[in-house]
């Protein structure tokens, strides 16, 4: 048994370091599209708000039927 959870301790730290920079990578990747989405919607809130309305009233008509 003690051998089965070493293991698996050494499987998840090298899975860990396998995907450690990834996942790092796609925290980042993640950040900027927050930040140029957000920097979009201040730029054009107006837009943003009839996106919005329509999205959701195509979806209630869906969801209605």
């Amino acid at each position: 048994m003690q051998g089965t959870t070493q293991q698996f301790q050494d499987r998840a730290r090298e899975l860990q370091q396998r995907m450690g920079p990834q996942i790092e990578e796609a925290r980042r990747n993640l950040s900027d599209l927050n930040t140029r989405v957000v920097g979009y919607i201040r730029e054009n809130p107006g837009m943003c708000l009839l996106g919005a309305l329509a999205f959701g009233f195509i979806v209630g008509k869906i969801a209605s039927r």
